[in-house]
């Protein structure tokens, strides 16, 4: 029997950047005016450029109503907010320098949230767009008296919402 020696293959070539993608979303306080959300969300892409990213997708900031109260430390109180500006900006990036991006988007004041993942090849070719996918849900508040003392609240999620009346109740409704 005789032996065969192969010959050792280098894995990883040197001098190549290994990019992954990457999806940062984010919050921006309702409190900020809207003529200063876009400087502050060119603000981030402008840190993952200056990282050495790149910047392949993006959704614009734009205000919605959140699930639920989040309470932010700010100018000396706790304070409750309802609503947010959210975003995302999706890029490619080295590992390591992801530090940097996420520093810079802590220390901007008017981020409320954030959240930096990495994406996997099929999330990276197939960007969820938040807004236009709730555009077409208007979750609409009608209170219904049915008696003099007691009110009732009903939510309704279709778009064209028609009058109900229960027990003799007046129907209101802001459409």
């Amino acid at each position: 029997m005789t032996e065969t020696n192969m010959p050792a293959v280098e894995a990883v070539v040197e001098n190549e950047r290994e990019l992954a993608a990457y999806e940062l979303a984010f919050h921006i306080l309702p409190t900020v005016a809207e003529g200063e959300v876009q400087a502050i969300f060119d603000r981030i892409k402008a840190a993952v450029v200056t990282a050495g990213g790149e910047v392949t997708n993006e959704e614009l900031p734009a205000r919605f109503d959140l699930a639920y109260e989040i309470v932010q430390y700010l100018e000396g109180r706790n304070r409750k907010f309802k609503s947010a500006h959210f975003g995302w900006v999706r890029f490619d990036l080295e590992a390591d320098k992801v530090a940097e991006v996420v520093e810079m988007v802590e220390g901007t004041k008017d981020v409320m949230r954030h959240l930096i993942i990495r994406l996997t090849k099929v999330e990276a070719e197939n960007p969820f767009f938040f807004h236009p996918a709730i555009a077409d849900r208007v979750v609409e508040t009608i209170i219904v008296e049915a008696d003099e003392a007691e009110a009732v609240a009903i939510e309704e999620t279709d778009v064209e919402v028609e009058e109900k009346v229960e027990d003799g109740g007046e129907v209101k409704e802001a459409v």
